[in-house]
C-alpha cells in the first residue's frame, strides 16, 4: 500500500511505529508546544487565517456527543473537575480543523462515541458566529478554548510520535481480562503516560494482519491463557481506548488491539477509503484568498486548499481542467451544491515549497468563473471539485436552508 503524505498536517506520516524518521515535519510545526501550555492568556484566531501552531492548547478526553453535520461535538475533558463534576466541553471544528481516526483522515461521524481523543484547541474567531455556545458565569465553557484545529485517537497520535504501547502483562478471568501496559511520555506532554492497568472483554477487538479476532481467539491459540496471568514481554502494539465504568477515577477500556504493523496499515486504508468517498461526494474545501474581478461578472479566484485531506484528492487539482466552486460556511455546510455552485476552470495550482501552517495543504488554485457569486469573496469558505468528481447533492441534513439554520439547534447544549 501506498502511504500519501499529509498536507497542513505538518509530517509525512507514519502509519507505525518504526516511521519516526518521517515524523520531523510534524516536531517543527508543532515547536513552541510546550511554552503555549503555561501562557495565561487563551488565542483567537483571526478569520480567514491559519494560527500559528504555539498558540494552541492541548486537551484530551472522552468523545460523548457529536453533531457531524456541524463538526461539533462534546468531550469529558481529562481534567480537574470535569469528570468528578460530570462537566462537558462543547466543541466545534475551526473550518480547516483536521480529524485523524485510526492513522487516516476522518470524520467525526466516522469516530465511535466513547473513544478517547487528544486536541489542540483554541479560542473561537467569532463568538457571534460560534457553533458552539459562549456562556459566561457558569462553567459550560471551561476551558475557554473550545475550536479545534486538531482532534486524533490515541492510535493516530502515536504514530504522529513515533510510539507505541509496551505490553507487560495479561491477566484473565474467563471472558473478561486486564492489561498492564505502559507507555512512554514526558511529564507534561499530550496523552497519557507511564503505567496503566486497562481492562478488555469479549468487546475489545485484536487486529493482526488482515485478521480481525478477538480474545478468545488469542486464548484458543494458546498466546494468552483462560484464566490467570502471563507475561507479554513488552510487545508493542498500538491501542485505542474507550470510556469505562469507573471514568470518574480515569480508568479506561481497550476498545481495539493492534498487533503489528500490517494490522495498522488494514486498519488505516480503510478509514482512508472512507475519507476519500466523503471528500468526493462532498467536495475539497478552502478559503478564499483573493479576487481579481474582470468584466461583465468573470473573475478569477485564488483559493487555498484545507490540510489533512489525502494526497491522492490533492493529485487530482491540475491547471487546466475544468471544476467547479460553491460557497460554504464555516461548518463546511453548502447549499445545493450541485446546482448553486458555479462551473469554471482552473488555470494554475501552486504549491508552497517550506512547510504549510497546520490547517493549510500549501497548495493555492487560481480558478476562472464565468460569474462571481457573492459567497466567493476573500476569508470566506468554499467547496471545489474537479469536474472528474461526482456532480451530487450532499444529504438534506447536511445542506443549509436558511440563513440561521442549524441541525439540531444550539438546544441541545443546554443544561
Amino acid at each position: 500500500m501506498k502511504i500519501h503524505p499529509i498536507r497542513g498536517a505538518g509530517l509525512h506520516p507514519a502509519r507505525h511505529v518504526k516511521n519516526l524518521p518521517h515524523m520531523i515535519g510534524i516536531l517543527i510545526v508543532f515547536v513552541g508546544l510546550a511554552a503555549s501550555l503555561q501562557a495565561d492568556e487563551p488565542y483567537r484566531p483571526t478569520p480567514g487565517e491559519f494560527p500559528s501552531a504555539e498558540h494552541a492548547k492541548a486537551y484530551r478526553g472522552e468523545l460523548v456527543f457529536v453533531d457531524h453535520v456541524n463538526r461539533r461535538g462534546s468531550l469529558r475533558l481529562h481534567v480537574d473537575g470535569h469528570f468528578q463534576e460530570g462537566r462537558l466541553h462543547h466543541f466545534a471544528m475551526l473550518p480547516y480543523g483536521l480529524i485523524r481516526y485510526r492513522g487516516a483522515p476522518a470524520e467525526l461521524r466516522d469516530i465511535p462515541i466513547g473513544t478517547i481523543l487528544y486536541g489542540r484547541f483554541y479560542l473561537p474567531p467569532d463568538p457571534k458566529t460560534s457553533a458552539v455556545p459562549v456562556v459566561r458565569g457558569n462553567s459550560v465553557t471551561e476551558p475557554a478554548e473550545n475550536h479545534a484545529i486538531l482532534l486524533e485517537d490515541g492510535p493516530s497520535l502515536c504514530l504522529r510520535e513515533g510510539k507505541a504501547w509496551q505490553l507487560k502483562q495479561v491477566t484473565m478471568n474467563g471472558a473478561e481480562g486486564e492489561l498492564l501496559a505502559s507507555l512512554d511520555r514526558e511529564e507534561g506532554g499530550e496523552g497519557l503516560g507511564g503505567e496503566h492497568k486497562l481492562t478488555i472483554d469479549r468487546s475489545t477487538r485484536v487486529w493482526r494482519g488482515r485478521e480481525l479476532l478477538g480474545i478468545d481467539d488469542l486464548v484458543t491459540e494458546g498466546l494468552w491463557q483462560e484464566n490467570g496471568q502471563k507475561e507479554l514481554g513488552g510487545q508493542t502494539a498500538q491501542l485505542a481506548l474507550t470510556w469505562h465504568p469507573r471514568y470518574l477515577y480515569q480508568q479506561f477500556h481497550v476498545a481495539d488491539i493492534c498487533l503489528d504493523e500490517a494490522s495498522l496499515n488494514v486498519a488505516a486504508e480503510r478509514q482512508r477509503q472512507r475519507h476519500i468517498r466523503h471528500i468526493r461526494t462532498r467536495w475539497m474545501p478552502a478559503y478564499v484568498d483573493s479576487v481579481a474581478y474582470g468584466k461583465f461578472g468573470q473573475a478569477t479566484v485564488t483559493a487555498t486548499l484545507f490540510g489533512g485531506m489525502d494526497e491522492s484528492l490533492y493529485a487530482d487539482f491540475k491547471p487546466n481542467i475544468g471544476a467547479k466552486m460553491a460557497a460554504a460556511e464555516d461548518t463546511l455546510r453548502t447549499w445545493w451544491q450541485d446546482h448553486d455552485g458555479m462551473d469554471g476552470r482552473i488555470v494554475a495550482v501552486d504549491r508552497q515549497e517550506s512547510e504549510p501552517p497546520l490547517g493549510s495543504s500549501g497548495i493555492q488554485i487560481q480558478f476562472d468563473v464565468p460569474l462571481i457569486l457573492e459567497g466567493f469573496r476573500p476569508g470566506r469558505v468554499v467547496r471545489i471539485r474537479p469536474h472528474s468528481w461526482p456532480n451530487v447533492k450532499p444529504p438534506v441534513e447536511e445542506c443549509i436552508r436558511s440563513f440561521e439554520d442549524r441541525w439540531p439547534s444550539l438546544d441541545v447544549f443546554r443544561r
